[in-house]
């Protein structure tokens, strides 16, 4: 009689590999991972912290390694970070970004060139156009520049639209008009000539903003500045995500000729009285009711979390010959930025993975719809 023993392995993110089962021979059968079963559809990113680039935790590094193709720089590249004085930069972060991707072989985003917030001191105080102007090509040119070897795409310019669509008042466009927008781009290609070209936002997929970003695109290119493509941030909320619109901007973005990303997806779980992602935007902690889940998620609420993360990249897959990548804001619930915002101190599970990097419900959701669409 033979003896036959099964050997499943747990690794670092939680996935079971099988080993082996039978008479003595162990035959590893690989994981699926996100990379994997979607490498033919687009790429699946991810945005990095600090301490995510410095490999601080062996747990979440093997984790990104092995679920993520691309990386984007979550905070490092925003211009406080980078760019903190007039006449200096610091690259120690963001040539540490860099090298992780080499090392890993992955598809890199710097993460942002130009936005109205998270600025520094010195260019909040500018008042001149002159001033602004030169500070855009001083900023683009040194930074795009640095890394024009080296990275994939930038998001060049980053959430310029108010919700109805016009343009946002911010110090670019109160001091230089729609013209930012043109030189914003231009400079990032004379910078950059081979890395692709962004225009970042959230909210774009409601109808209002959308038309907004559609007009600002054929702006740029009627300007004959170079735009490769359009993300959609993807900040929504479980059980309110609206699946018609998003579809619909999918398609219109695409007939512009522009490739569209899922830039920043997260699905909010938390109560919250707007739809957003405004990070200027704060509510009060008035009680108990708007953290409900310090002490874990209610089974129904993950559920939920898990149906319309399968019913999303449904509808990513339906258009895959639009879509180029989908991004996920962070690694890991615990990383992610709404346990701080719009209230801080909050436990929000927005992401795929736990706080101890397992696979939630929700994997396993987009695992298998591509799995059961290849039988």
């Amino acid at each position: 009689m033979k003896l036959f023993m099964c050997l499943w392995l747990s690794v670092a993110s939680g996935l079971l590999l099988f080993i082996g089962c039978g008479d003595g021979i162990h035959q590893r059968k690989p994981a699926n991972t996100l990379s994997q079963v979607y490498r033919d559809d687009f790429l699946i990113g991810t945005a990095l912290n600090v301490q995510q680039i410095n490999e601080a935790d062996a747990s979440t590094d093997s984790l990104i390694r092995q679920q993520f193709n691309a990386i984007t720089a979550e905070n490092i590249m925003k211009v406080e970070v980078i760019h903190p004085e007039w006449d200096r930069f610091d690259f120690d972060a963001a040539d540490r970004f860099v090298e992780y991707g080499r090392k890993s072989n992955m598809h890199m985003v710097g993460h942002t060139l130009i936005w109205h917030s998270q600025l520094p001191p010195f260019v909040k105080q500018i008042t001149s156009a002159d001033s602004l102007r030169q500070f855009m090509q001083h900023h683009i040119s040194t930074v795009a520049g640095r890394y024009a070897d080296k990275l994939d795409g930038w998001d060049v310019v980053n959430e310029a639209l108010n919700e109805d669509g016009s343009l946002r008042q911010s110090i670019f466009y109160n001091l230089l008009g729609t013209q930012y927008l043109v030189d914003a781009f231009k400079l990032a290609e004379r910078a950059a000539p081979n890395v692709e070209l962004y225009y970042n936002d959230y909210n774009n997929e409601q109808p209002a903003k959308r038309e907004g970003c559609i007009a600002l695109i054929k702006q740029l290119q009627e300007a004959g500045a170079r735009i490769d493509g359009v993300g959609i941030q993807g900040h929504w909320h479980a059980g309110r995500v609206p699946f018609d619109e998003i579809e619909e901007s999918i398609e219109a973005y695409a007939a512009l000729g522009v490739k569209v990303m899922i830039t920043e997806l997260d699905l909010e779980v938390l109560p919250r009285n707007f739809r957003g992602a405004d990070v200027n935007r704060r509510m009060a902690v008035v009680d108990s009711t708007l953290n409900p889940y310090a002490w874990g998620l209610p089974d129904s609420v993950e559920q939920q979390l898990a149906r319309d993360y399968e019913a999303l990249f449904e509808l990513f897959l339906k258009h895959n010959d639009k879509i180029s990548r989908v991004t996920f804001w962070g690694v890991n619930d615990g990383q992610s930025w709404l346990n701080y915002w719009p209230i801080a101190g909050r436990t929000n599970y927005p992401l795929l993975f736990d706080r101890n990097n397992r696979p939630k419900e929700a994997f396993h959701k987009i695992i298998a719809l591509k799995n059961n669409s290849a039988q």
